[in-house]
């Protein structure tokens, strides 16, 4: 199949599948007569892996080592529980980054409770105080 067809079964754009063939994580394919790329199931395979990894948000680097793991099939499958308990860590302690911007948001969204003019809002003027460094509703302890 040619490359379009493959980045259509895998639900991605072609310049998706020659980026992760620089990247090194998809094996270039052979080419035909024409010069074509000719990629073959195992590379729809390889893809969906890929794609699928990256839904849920790990690196390309965590994906080269899932696929290099991946690929002795024999070894003890620990690597994948460290890769694995290593990206639930990193989704944890940025979940918690989250949590404090949403209250921040929140603080900073209750400067301003009822709509007047731009020049009144209270969450510009809170943005543009923080901004010549004096302390922002959004910063302070609750």
């Amino acid at each position: 199949m040619r490359i379009g067809e493959l980045a259509k079964r895998a639900g991605t754009d072609v310049e998706t599948v020659r980026y992760y063939e620089r990247s090194g994580l998809l094996d270039e394919p052979a080419r035909n007569a024409a010069g074509y790329r000719e990629y073959k199931e195992e590379h729809q395979e390889r893809l969906q892996f890929i794609r699928h990894c990256r839904s849920l948000q790990m690196s390309l680097a965590d994906i080269r080592v899932l696929l290099d793991l991946k690929g002795n099939p024999s070894a003890g499958c620990q690597g994948v529980n460290d890769l694995l308990d290593h990206h639930l860590e990193r989704i944890r302690t940025r979940m918690v980054a989250l949590r404090t911007l949403e209250s921040q948001l929140t603080s900073l969204r209750h400067q301003c409770g009822e709509p007047h003019s731009v020049e009144e809002c209270g969450i510009l003027q809170n943005l543009s105080e923080s901004a010549e460094s004096h302390e922002c509703a959004c910063h302070t302890e609750h």
